[in-house]
Order: C-alpha cells, then sequence, then structure tokens
C-alpha cells in the first residue's frame, strides 16, 4: 500500500471539502428549496458571464436594524467550512508583518488600509457581529463581520473597489517588516448575492530580511443585504482558495437574508 504523507492527506482533505461544498452549492442551484448537504443558500461560484440576480430574487432592506444576537445568528462557522478550519487562535503574523504597509497612492494606500484594518466602511452605524476562523493547514485565516452602515455610503466604497483593479493593478509597498513588496489588485468574481457586492483579490510578494521569498495573497469581498453590510477577508501565505471566499459569500449573503425575514416576521 502506497504510504501517503500526513500533510498531504490534510492538502487532500481541504481540497475535498472545497469541492464537496460547491457541488451542493452547484447541485441546489436549480431549486432553492431543495434540501442540501449545507445550510440553504450556498450557490455555485460565478462565471465571467454569470446573469444578474432578477430583483425579485434580490433581498430587500430590513424594516427595522437587526439586533445584535440577530447578527451572530447570521455570522459562518468552521461548521459551514468543515476541516481544517476550526475558531481563531489570535491575529495573523503576516498581518502586521505584511499588510502594515504604506504606498504613495492615496487610492491605494486607502486599499491597504482597508486590507490591514479589515475596516472597509468605517465605524458601524448599529449593532454588529464578527467570526473569525483559521485554517489549520495552511495559516490563512478568514475574517467574517456583518455590520450596520448606511446603504448609500456602502454603495459608493463599492463603485470605488470596482476602479482599484485598474487604478492599482501593480504598485510597491513598503512594509513594516517585510521591506519593499509587489503589490498587485484584480477582481474577484462573486455570486450575485445580496443587492450590492463587489470583490478583490490581493497579492504581495517579494523577500523577507533573511532573503526568503514571500508572498501574502488576500482575498476581501463585500457585499450589502439590505441595512446591513458583509465584509469578509480571507488570506495567508499559502495556497488561497478564491472559491472559500465566493461560496462563504453567497451563504452569508442568504443566511443573514432569511435572518432579517425572520425578524420582520415576527414584528
Amino acid at each position: 500500500m502506497t504510504h501517503v504523507p500526513a500533510a498531504a492527506r490534510t492538502l487532500l482533505a481541504a481540497a475535498l471539502s472545497v469541492t464537496a461544498l460547491l457541488t451542493a452549492a452547484a447541485c441546489g442551484a436549480g431549486d432553492r428549496d431543495v434540501p442540501r448537504a449545507l445550510p440553504a443558500g450556498v450557490s455555485e461560484p460565478p462565471s465571467a458571464s454569470a446573469p444578474a440576480a432578477s430583483p425579485a430574487a434580490r433581498p430587500s432592506p430590513s424594516a427595522q436594524a437587526l439586533s445584535e444576537e440577530q447578527l451572530r445568528a447570521a455570522l459562518i462557522t468552521e461548521t459551514d467550512l468543515g476541516e481544517p478550519w476550526m475558531a481563531s487562535r489570535g491575529a495573523a503574523t503576516w498581518r502586521d508583518g505584511m499588510l502594515k504597509a504604506k504606498t504613495e497612492d492615496a487610492d491605494c494606500h486607502r486599499l491597504l488600509d482597508a486590507f490591514y484594518t479589515e475596516e472597509l466602511f468605517g465605524p458601524p452605524t448599529g449593532p454588529s457581529a464578527t467570526a473569525t476562523l483559521d485554517d489549520a493547514y495552511n495559516d490563512s485565516q478568514l475574517r467574517y463581520q456583518v455590520a450596520a452602515h448606511p446603504p448609500a455610503d456602502v454603495d459608493r466604497v463599492l463603485a470605488w473597489m470596482r476602479t482599484l483593479p485598474e487604478k492599482c493593478e501593480r504598485f510597491e509597498a513598503t512594509t513594516t517588516r517585510a521591506g519593499a513588496q509587489l503589490v498587485e489588485v484584480a477582481e474577484l468574481p462573486l455570486p450575485e448575492a445580496g443587492d450590492a457586492r463587489a470583490g478583490l483579490r490581493l497579492t504581495m510578494t517579494g523577500e523577507a530580511s533573511d532573503g526568503a521569498p514571500t508572498h501574502l495573497t488576500v482575498n476581501l469581498a463585500a457585499v450589502r443585504v439590505g441595512e446591513d453590510t458583509i465584509t469578509l477577508t480571507n488570506g495567508g501565505l499559502g495556497e488561497v482558495l478564491p472559491e472559500v471566499t465566493q461560496a462563504m459569500t453567497q451563504l452569508g449573503a442568504d443566511r443573514l437574508a432569511d435572518v432579517g425575514r425572520q425578524a420582520r416576521v415576527r414584528v
């Protein structure tokens, strides 16, 4: 019998977990009322030619703000992702080491600040809830926040995000611990989730002070669902699968919309 190293088995398990997640989503895409292996709401990640959702299929703004308890119920968890994801053990070391950086261009500097602080829309105007999860295999970290922000302000930020793959496609940044880094920004396609959305994929490459090569990838997805907004970052020094960000964006937006509908029914 061929021996498979433990690390390879873990990587295979992670890949199979994501594959199962996306397969379940694809099988349920034709009928949103059919029971699925995952919580209802996960759909197939989009292709470049994915059609826009009809206005009737999109959640409408809630009549009243959701409470912190309701927002916590809308969070994604390690159960949604499966192994090797788990509740976070603390801030990732690469966050201060590489994302704490500066560059001359104002828009690109603002983008770096948003990735580092994870406060893309500024302080919430109402309740908020956050979940942080770690991938135990490759030390990547996913942070998922649901918070109340004025829809008009959110839409302006989303419009700004869509300009960045062109404005900040390639630039140099100086980090606090990893020296000069080449930063590349590209659009991250997202499912037609929520009322409005935008996604970015940032990579930073260079050399550490000891000469070792560095490579950081961070996916950023933002989705407005009525009066509330989801901000999701998923990053790490190893492989960071865009499919995870896409699937969790869809799941989270649908779950938040469901919580909002249930809240309105109880009123």
